[in-house]
Formats: C-alpha cells, sequence, structure tokens
C-alpha cells in the first residue's frame, strides 16, 4: 500500500489530499480538524487501505491546501463545506463514508444534509453535533460570538498559541509518551505563517453557525439514520463525552467507544480506532467479507 499526494482546483481553490487503496473499493473520506491538516492520519490511513480507497483533504486555510487570502475569499464553514463538496463531485464520488473530527464535524454534516444519499455511515471522532458536547472552555469564544468587537477577537487568539495547541490540544489527557512531537511541531508551524491567525479567528467567530445548525444536524440523523460510529477521545477538554453519547438520542443504533486519551485520539489510538473502524463498517455491511474469513 502506497499514499499519494495529490492537489486538484476547485473553482479558486488548490486542493490537497492523501489518497491510498484500491480505486473500485469502497470509500471513506477523512476530515480534519483544527489546527491540523490530513497529516494527522498519517498512521490511520494505511489501516483502512487495505480494505478502502481513502481519501483525505485539507481544509482551505490549513495544511497543504492554497486558497486565496482573506478579502478574496471567506473563511467561514459554510465555503469549506462547499469547497469539500465540490471537491468530492469532482472525483465522481457516488457513495462515501465520513471520519469528521473537531472542525471536519460541521463540514461533513453540511455535506451530508447536502447529499444523503451518498454518506454509506459516519465515524465521529470527537467530532460534535450537540450541545452537551461543549465543555466550559468555550467562555471566550462563546463571548466573542455574542459580541464580536476587537478586543473578544484579541481574548481569542491565545487558542491559536503553540503553548495551547501543544498542551491542550495535544497532550491533555493523553499519555505524553505515546503522543508524536511531529503532529503538532507541523500544527504550530502551520499557525505562524502569515495571515493563517487571522484566517483562523474568522473561523473562531463563524463558529457559532455550526452550533446554530445543531438542530438541522440533529434533524439530518432523525430523519435518514445513518450508520454511526463515535470513537471518542474521553479526556478531551473541548469536546467531552456526553456529546458522544447524544448521539444514541437520534441514532439509537449508534455505537459509542470512549478511549482513555485526549482530543487527537489518533496520536495515541490509531490501532484502536483503525479497528474499530473496520470491525463497524463490517458490521455495518458495508464492505464485503473476504471469503477466507467466512
Amino acid at each position: 500500500m502506497s499514499i499519494t499526494y495529490q492537489s486538484t482546483t476547485v473553482g479558486d481553490v488548490d486542493v490537497f489530499y492523501r489518497e491510498a487503496g484500491p480505486a473500485n473499493a469502497p470509500v471513506i473520506v477523512l476530515l480534519h480538524g483544527f489546527p491540523t491538516s490530513s497529516h494527522m492520519f498519517r498512521e490511520l490511513i494505511p489501516l483502512l487501505a487495505a480494505t478502502h480507497r481513502v481519501i483525505a483533504p485539507d481544509l482551505p486555510g490549513f495544511g497543504q491546501t492554497k486558497a486565496p487570502p482573506r478579502g478574496k475569499f471567506d473563511y467561514n464553514f459554510d465555503n469549506l463545506a462547499r469547497v469539500i463538496d465540490d471537491f468530492l463531485l469532482s472525483l465522481n464520488l457516488d457513495r462515501y463514508a465520513l471520519y469528521v473530527f473537531d472542525y471536519g464535524a460541521p463540514v461533513g454534516l453540511r455535506v451530508a444534509m447536502a447529499h444523503p444519499e451518498k454518506v454509506t455511515a459516519i465515524i465521529s471522532q470527537n467530532g460534535n453535533a450537540y450541545l452537551e458536547g461543549l465543555s466550559d472552555a468555550w467562555g471566550p469564544w462563546q463571548t466573542y460570538w455574542r459580541e464580536p468587537t476587537e478586543a473578544n477577537r484579541e481574548a481569542c487568539r491565545d487558542s491559536l498559541s503553540p503553548a495551547v495547541i501543544r498542551d491542550w490540544q495535544y497532550l491533555e489527557g493523553a499519555d505524553p509518551l505515546r503522543v508524536s512531537p511531529d503532529g503538532y511541531s507541523l500544527d504550530i508551524a502551520y499557525m505562524a505563517r502569515p495571515g493563517a491567525d487571522d484566517i483562523q479567528l474568522d473561523l473562531v467567530l463563524d463558529y457559532r453557525s455550526n452550533v446554530a445548525l445543531y438542530p438541522a444536524f440533529q434533524k439530518y440523523f432523525r430523519d435518514h439514520q445513518p450508520p454511526l460510529l463515535a470513537a471518542w477521545g474521553k479526556n478531551d477538554p473541548a469536546f467531552v463525552p456526553a456529546g458522544a453519547h447524544a448521539y444514541l438520542r437520534d441514532l439509537p443504533n449508534a455505537e459509542v467507544h470512549l478511549l482513555d486519551t485526549g482530543h487527537f485520539a489518533l496520536e495515541t489510538h490509531a490501532a484502536e480506532i483503525g479497528w474499530l473502524i473496520l470491525d463497524f463498517l463490517t458490521r455495518s455491511a458495508l464492505v464485503p467479507i473476504p471469503a477466507s474469513e467466512l
């Protein structure tokens, strides 16, 4: 199995993506979160690619995807979802499972609501869609949502700092001996690029649009009943386990697994999550069971 690194132009955005696996296999689309990129899936992709075509794009404003600067491109979640939707359409993908994490959840769920017939399953790894999933740490962001002043914007800037990325997002609640420094070091470098901080602060403000869409996401779950697996780092300081359990309210057949790790669960539990995904998709009749295992 080899991973290829490609890009394709979608409108005025050059979308970078990683791809692996057989071209005719069932598709899984991996959507990353803040402040990372498809690099976060570096250990998961090989685990899935033996039986799946795996596609992991970088969102606009993240990683290696090239998008216009602020003022020429509106960095909000509707636009991020539009670009990813158009990207998937450009690849002629008729059916796919969605792995959604952090920011990837509101992006992916917008795509799912637009094309419910295409979504074979959803894997939510600390990808929130319920108010009860938000921890108490959201205070400065919520203040900025209510009062988008310059002072409140500046109060959110600490969320982008190297110390918060490393210590709070990556290490909080995780075994630090199992967290490679590569992930947070790369994210910190990306965040230091010119203009990156203001792009991210624009998205911090627009995150309120995701919370406003929670009832619509939940209606999508109730109406379409997509198979859903929640594989959740239970020590996540941002998205608490109640957000994982809340899926059961609208998807009673969903499966919830709490893992003893933090927000970036793949940094410590990629093998466990990979196994959960493959087992879940097989039992959901979305992947044919090899004849040797019958």
